[in-house]
């Protein structure tokens, strides 16, 4: 009986092998290593699961390029903003318990809480939030947010501050500080801090044992991949680890495809791992409800005709399969995990490089080869746009860094030095030393310098690569400096900031 069974199991191994994509069988791992060395990232790690099974799980490339310590699947990433769906999980399944409504309003909970008009503050809801409804610009605020000292609840009080480009409810504006809020709303209702209560509902049922919900301390975590970019240099820089547990809600937890396969086959399984009802079925679907329409023309692009947001995940009709999705960016990662439930198919790839597309095309070519689609190379399609938008930008990088050469400003250093303030980011501090200026942001680690040019104009260096080189320039009146305006990577935010001196 015994040889039996073991036969049967065998059939039913390989030909459930067998029954996968040619591009999956034959073809993955020759992509995925030409990727790398084309994209030139480190290191990649990969899950994807179908009908309840797990596929493909491994790692490729180094997570250290010093050490060269090879990937795996235990290796970790921060996973930014994949993190939004557990938080909209996780206010979902409260609704289910009926220990609030995701239709209250913030001001129920934070009764001090304003937005920049006082009608959308009587308005907005946890629902709103959790949509990206304030209608304030794409990651308008992130340059203070992000990496900042300040605590959750004076990063909400900010949000006053951000002067909406669109309408309530009408203009898509993707926003972090709206899921923090969103998030804050779990501790007024259970007791406790978002990451202990999505670790108690979500992470430890499922078995995600090797997953974080607070990323602080990531370079001593065990099997840590390291972070790079090559944004703003012609090789790849070594970066700092972000902290964002202040805005953990919006993306704080860091977890490896080992773990997020059982997060997927539990979002494919109805809420369900082992046999267990994990989530109920109804918060997850409550999740899936098209809460914000993105688009509803077809991509010229990509085999979909609209595309929108949920609750804390993108949806789409993929090859006209619903198809659900969500990247993750911070600074030296960038992660996007995907699901399609008509296809029984989920699939999480992770990267330690954040300056390429990789990561997602990838995602688009094992879609198509299980849904069927004619084969197009994504990573071949899309490598020259980026290569020639990438060598643009370095050739003026390259030029901006020749036009420093110890010429004198209009002005004496001493009179460029003082505090200077913005009323959303606050203070910074600009000093003279050396022959250049040199920049404290007051409430973050962050630190620049400021070397002449010419015509009135400076090269702005940030001491963290991932924030970026840029031309500035101060405004002065009749010999006295009135303002200055500070850019920052688009990765973090688009608008630069106008600091006036104090």
């Amino acid at each position: 009986m015994k040889r039996l069974l073991l036969i049967a199991f065998s059939f039913l191994f390989f030909y459930y092998i067998d029954a996968q994509p040619s591009f999956v069988k034959d073809s993955l791992d020759n992509y995925i290593s030409k990727g790398l060395k084309d994209w030139n990232i480190p290191g990649l790690a990969i899950v994807i699961v179908k009908d309840g099974k797990v596929v493909v799980m491994k790692g490729y490339g180094v997570r250290n390029l010093q050490t060269k310590e090879p990937v795996d699947e235990n290796t970790l990433f921060m996973i930014a903003s994949n993190s939004k769906l557990f938080t909209a999980t996780s206010l979902a399944q409260l609704e289910y318990d009926k220990k609030l409504s995701l239709d209250d309003k913030i001001t129920k909970y934070f009764p001090w809480y304003r937005t920049y008009d006082s009608t959308t503050t009587e308005l907005i809801t946890i629902r709103d939030m959790l949509s990206h409804h304030l209608g304030t610009k794409t990651f308008q605020g992130d340059f203070t947010f992000w990496n900042s000292l300040y605590s959750r609840d004076s990063l909400m009080y900010k949000m006053r501050l951000l002067k909406p480009i669109g309408n309530f409810r009408q203009q898509w504006g993707y926003c972090n500080t709206c899921f923090l809020t969103a998030g804050q709303v779990i501790e007024k209702v259970t007791g406790k801090p978002w990451e202990v209560y999505v670790y108690d509902s979500i992470v430890e049922p499922l078995g995600m044992t090797n997953t974080h919900t607070l990323g602080n301390n990531m370079e001593q975590m065990p099997g840590a991949a390291t972070p790079y970019t090559n944004a703003f240099s012609h090789d790849l820089q070594l970066l700092p680890y972000d902290n964002v547990d202040n805005l953990a809600p919006a993306g704080a937890i860091v977890s490896c495809v080992s773990d997020i396969s059982k997060w997927l086959l539990m979002q494919l399984d109805s809420g369900k791992a082992n046999g267990k009802q994990i989530i109920p079925w109804q918060a997850i679907r409550r999740t899936r409800d098209m809460n914000t329409i993105i688009s509803s023309r077809k991509n010229p692009f990509l085999p979909y005709h609209y595309y929108g947001y949920g609750l804390g995940v993108f949806m789409s009709d993929y090859g006209g399969k619903q198809t659900f999705e969500h990247t993750g960016g911070a600074d030296g990662f960038v992660t996007n995990t995907c699901f399609v439930p008509e296809e029984n198919l989920g699939i999480a790839i992770f990267t330690n490089n954040d300056n390429q597309d990789f990561f997602e095309l990838l995602r688009y070519q094992i879609l198509d080869a299980y849904l069927g689609l004619p084969y197009r190379n994504y990573s071949v399609l899309g490598l020259d746009n980026f290569m020639d938008d990438r060598n643009q930008k370095l050739t003026q990088l390259d030029s901006l860094k020749a036009r420093v050469k110890n010429k004198k400003p209009p002005l004496s250093l001493s009179a460029y030095a003082g505090t200077y303030n913005n009323s959303v980011f606050g203070y910074m501090v600009v000093t003279a030393s050396g022959g250049d200026l040199h920049i404290r942001f007051n409430q973050h680690k962050v630190t620049a310098k400021l070397q002449y040019m010419d015509n009135n104009e400076w090269l702005l260096t940030y001491d963290n690569p991932a924030y970026g080189i840029f031309p500035a320039k101060f405004v002065n009146d009749g010999g006295k400096v009135i303002s200055i305006d500070i850019k920052v990577n688009d990765f973090l935010e688009y608008d630069p900031y106008t600091f006036t001196k104090q």
